[in-house]
């Protein structure tokens, strides 16, 4: 093998695998030249976190190289009943836009048409983008708020998103029936992974895939799911940290009882008639607070964007919930969890002060914005119970892929899915159980342990019995799908169904006269 010298040889004289070595080689060289000249510069914090980082590339590059099994009978059939879905949606547009409107020819993806139909035919005052007129989704955003466009608005905004699932279902999947994604240990600045196309331009983002079409990735034959997701992991981080700087242990106790969202809820509505046991206070938290919301939804979801000193008019637009509801609830919300404020207040002080962050888990970061930005305020105080949650669930994954008790499938930012042996659940899922959870010692000997809920099942989407008047089954996939994850609560008495193949389903159907 000839040496390469880059400086001296003429680059298009060399064959493609030469060229490809000399590219290789550079890159190397680079990367070491960067970290001699970082490397000193890192602090205790920053060591700790770049041994991580190089600690997780075992589990990481196993989850990329091993890939999920898709069920291609199941993706078949979730694409055909989309596709049947934007055939339904998009008529009801075209009756509302066509007969109601009379436009004479409207296609939705057009730009220019939906600019006709809501500043031409509505009169509605263009919404505009760098001084010109937009109908992109910020501009819908605004538009659905006048009574004119809503209805039209929202078929819309149904047809864009079903398209958005439609691409997902039709991701490139690699010849072996496997799809891949490329994990990014260092994709973001709070720690999460991120996610992207395989190293052979195929797959794609699986982190953020939405729930009604997960039930197509499966176990390998004769291998069962478990998926151990942190639930209100961030929530626990945040009661940690104002323990941390004020012993004010009101959100985490909060956190550590029964069930966050109604004990919030019985702090910020003190007057409805509590009675101390966990199952008829759920009972009440559940009613009907404003219209579909309950009193415990809204606590979960304006509580969850105040934790972050989300703006009311922010909250009432994100969450759906009115502007007047969102501004009662907040002063309620903080005056049970007084930290809150007191919390942000100290992120805001530390952050002009020094300029940077540090996590419960250790993990530091510098902020470059402007310090007075109220954006970057926002940023600087999501950063530690997002990133602490991040570095909690990535030490359980690295821990349980040491002891090599089951095979790392997925990690889905605050969830981690094995794979193992169906005969073997009995006694593999204890032991995932019992070495899952990291202890973080906080102030004063006080310890936070983040409990995880296990589901089992052979695919990753929901289990769904499709009887809806069972409880849990009213917000049901659209289709059955028995072999879903079910909570784990010592056995599972389920077996996995056949699965039929493609060329059978498709003989079945034709048969039967379905398209």
């Amino acid at each position: 093998m000839r040496i390469i010298k880059t400086h001296e040889t003429d680059l298009s004289t060399l064959s493609n695998f030469e060229r490809d070595m000399a590219y290789n080689g550079l890159d190397c060289c680079v990367t070491h030249d960067v970290f001699a000249a970082t490397h000193p510069q890192l602090d205790h914090h920053t060591e700790r976190t770049y041994a991580f980082s190089r600690a997780l590339q075992g589990p990481v590059l196993e989850m990329r190289i091993r890939g999920v099994l898709v069920d291609m009978v199941r993706r078949a059939s979730v694409v055909d009943e989309i596709c049947d879905e934007i055939d339904w949606v998009e008529s009801r547009l075209n009756q509302l836009v066509l007969d109601g409107v009379g436009m004479s020819e409207f296609n939705w993806r057009s730009n220019a048409h939906l600019q006709a139909l809501f500043y031409g035919e509505l009169g509605i005052s263009p919404i505009n983008k760098q001084g010109r007129p937009t109908t992109d989704r910020g501009a819908r955003e605004k538009l659905e708020g006048n009574p004119l466009a809503t209805q039209l608005i929202r078929h819309i905004n149904a047809l864009t998103e079903l398209g958005d699932k439609l691409s997902v279902l039709r991701t490139e999947i690699d010849s072996d029936g496997r799809i891949r994604t490329s994990y990014n240990i260092a994709g973001t600045s709070t720690g999460r992974f991120s996610s992207s196309l395989s190293e052979f331009g195929t797959g794609g983002n699986l982190q953020n895939i939405e729930e009604s079409l997960r039930s197509i990735f499966i176990a390998d034959p004769g291998y069962k799911f478990c998926k151990l997701d942190a639930k209100s992991g961030e929530s626990f981080c945040v009661g940690a940290i104002e323990w941390n700087l004020f012993r004010d242990g009101t959100y985490l106790d909060a956190c550590e009882s029964t069930d966050l969202h109604t004990t919030a809820a019985k702090a910020c509505w003190p007057d409805l008639q509590w009675t101390g046991d966990p199952k008829s206070d759920r009972a009440i938290a559940d009613r009907p607070f404003y219209r579909h919301h309950s009193y415990r939804q809204c606590t979960k979801k304006v509580g969850h964007a105040s934790n972050y000193a989300g703006k009311t008019p922010t909250i009432a637009e994100q969450t759906g919930i009115p502007l007047n509801v969102v501004a009662e609830f907040q002063p309620k919300y903080f005056m049970a969890f007084p930290a809150h404020q007191r919390w942000q207040a100290a992120v805001d002080e530390q952050l002009r002060r020094v300029g940077y962050l540090i996590t419960l888990t250790g993990r530091k970061r510098w902020f470059f914005g402007r310090r007075s930005d109220p954006s970057v305020l926002r940023e600087a105080i999501a950063y530690d119970p997002q990133g602490s949650l991040a570095d909690i669930v990535n030490l359980a994954m690295l821990k349980l892929w040491r002891m090599n008790i089951a095979v790392v499938m997925m990690q889905d930012h605050d969830a981690i899915t094995f794979m193992y042996k169906e005969s073997d659940e009995d006694r593999i899922i204890p032991q995932l159980m019992a070495n899952l959870v990291v202890p973080i010692t906080l102030a004063e000997g006080r310890t936070l342990s983040i409990p995880y809920d296990a589901e089992t099942g052979w695919n990753k989407g929901h289990y769904c019995c499709g009887d809806k008047t069972r409880k849990g089954c009213e917000k049901c996939e659209r289709s059955i799908n028995l072999d879903g994850l079910k909570p784990y609560h010592g056995s599972d008495a389920r077996r996995r169904q056949p699965i039929p193949s493609l060329i059978d389903t498709i003989v079945t159907k034709k048969l039967a006269g379905v398209r």
